[in-house]
């Protein structure tokens, strides 16, 4: 049973939080401490962030494309992991790794193990296709 509630929980994380930058939201799904144990390419790899560097990094990462949506293709869930496939998709309205907005939109894909403890997630390990997003924005 935890596991389907884990599922729930992270589905109404990514609408609130990443799809709708639901700033308080954050307060409601994240721990005191969320570590991010692997992301390359994201600045905050390997780094353990309170609630405030928490909302930094999605108003950061959110302000190249803030229309972005992430659809989650799957989930699968065991004991306090979940891990999801995803896609992304938004219009590139702001720099990106200094490559100005360009106007066009953009996807990437991805899987991500979040990990939970007392209903809160407290971080997660993610592999994502960021060369498809400096592709698409190179030409």
């Amino acid at each position: 049973m935890q596991a389907i509630n884990n599922k729930g929980l992270l589905a109404q994380f990514i609408d609130q939080v990443w799809n709708n930058e639901n700033l308080e939201a954050v307060n409601d799904y994240v721990a005191p401490r969320y570590t991010i144990y692997h992301d390359p390419g994201d600045p905050w790899d390997g780094q353990s962030l309170d609630l405030a560097k928490f909302k930094e990094r999605l108003t950061q990462s959110r302000s190249a494309a803030p229309d972005q949506k992430f659809e989650l293709v799957d989930m699968i869930s065991e004991s306090d992991k979940v891990v999801a496939a995803w896609t992304w998709r938004g219009t590139h309205l702001g720099d990106i790794a200094g490559i100005p907005a360009t106007g066009n939109t953009i996807t990437m894909s991805g899987l991500t193990a979040y990990y939970f403890e007392n209903k809160l997630l407290i971080g997660h390990w993610q592999v994502a296709d960021r060369l498809a997003v400096y592709q698409q924005l190179a030409g």
